[in-house]
């Protein structure tokens, strides 16, 4: 088997979950470099790792170099992905400078492996909330089309990174021995604009200043244009409100679809239990649905509350959850350098 020389920029939540993913799937990786804003010595899943700072030449020599990006961050890639490529790697992005890019195809393996190819060395990690819902989306878009899709989000504080973890766990640990006077708080928020123990912030990024998208925030944008480009539909109607929860791990989707013609949830549970990375809990009258305390560290997209709407013949509701660092960065990284291998695009 051949072997690739892989290299790792960022090692926050996102960047050491891609080391662990590569070496818990025995990706066939020669070596491992890892980049960081300073040189020092990290532990990762109990292997110790030399981190290096990124400069010129530094990715000469590699075969493919994933940029950790944790949501909403800038910078890496905008430095260093372009030189990466240039010096012959192929580059593969979480962040989400260079998503809507017509040079760069957005992938996620289980949908759209089609758009990669061997001109197009940048390639893009959808964000995570748009991630899991495709991979439920696109078989059922394959099957019977799709008009129009309706999604809420219920997104954990790992999104955000150490800091959102760090700052739900603090406020807990004070508003508890509070109880009942919750609303008691000395801490000041830092992560996000409000308190985010035992509430539900309905803001995640800033507002759009594009007139087409007045009062939406940025998030909800993501989500609404990378599920148009990564199912080739410019037009599919899409809208979202993104919520972030009081949760450490996962995030959750309430997702309405609405088809061409009628559906029956039956028809959409049958479809979805066969698709790949797609797991079905579906027994709501015993209390069987995903749940994002049992999905964190999973690898697939866990589905279930599958119903036909009542207002509308052509609907079906359906709830997603999906490990966000995992599925939704970390393993989908992964996962299109192994596609590439598969695909014989990338090479030794």
């Amino acid at each position: 088997m051949s072997k690739y020389k892989v290299g790792v920029v960022g090692i926050g939540l996102v960047g050491s979950e891609m080391v662990k993913v590569l070496r818990q799937r025995n990706f066939p990786a020669s070596e491992i470099r890892i980049f960081a804003t300073r040189e020092r010595t990290e532990e990762i899943n109990g292997e110790k790792f030399k981190i290096e700072v990124a400069g010129e030449g530094s990715f000469k020599g590699l075969d493919v170099v994933l940029f950790a990006g944790t949501e909403g961050s800038k910078g890496a890639s905008k430095l260093h992905g372009w030189k990466a490529v240039e010096e012959g790697a192929f580059v593969i992005d979480n962040g989400d400078d260079f998503r809507m890019d017509p040079r760069v195809p957005l992938v996620v393996p289980e949908v759209n492996p089609h758009h990669l190819s061997k001109d197009k060395k940048f390639i893009a990690n959808p964000n995570c909330s748009t991630i899991q819902m495709v991979v439920a989306l696109a078989p059922l878009h394959k099957k019977f089309k799709i008009r129009r899709v309706v999604v809420s989000t219920y997104q954990s504080v790992s999104g955000t990174g150490r800091a959102g973890l760090q700052e739900l766990y603090e406020q807990a640990k004070e508003v508890v021995p509070n109880y009942p006077d919750i609303a008691k708080m000395s801490q000041k928020p830092v992560a996000y604009p409000h308190r985010i123990a035992f509430n539900l912030i309905p803001q995640i990024s800033g507002l759009s200043d594009d007139p087409a998208y007045s009062g939406y925030y940025k998030e909800e944008i993501k989500m609404i244009k990378e599920t148009r480009k990564i199912l080739d539909e410019p037009e599919m109607k899409v809208t979202a409100t993104c919520v972030r929860v009081p949760v450490f791990w996962a995030h959750s989707e309430t997702v309405n679809i609405e088809f061409d013609s009628k559906i029956s949830a039956a028809s959409v549970r049958d479809v979805l239990s066969k698709a790949p990375g797609i797991v079905v809990l579906d027994n709501p009258g015993e209390s069987v649905y995903p749940m994002p305390v049992e999905i964190g560290g999973k690898d697939e997209v866990f589905v279930g509350r599958i119903r036909q709407d009542v207002s509308n013949p052509n609907a079906v509701d359906l709830w997603v959850v999906s490990d966000n660092i995992r599925k939704g960065a970390a393993l989908n990284a992964v996962q299109i350098a192994e596609t590439l291998i598969a695909r014989n695009l990338l090479k030794s």
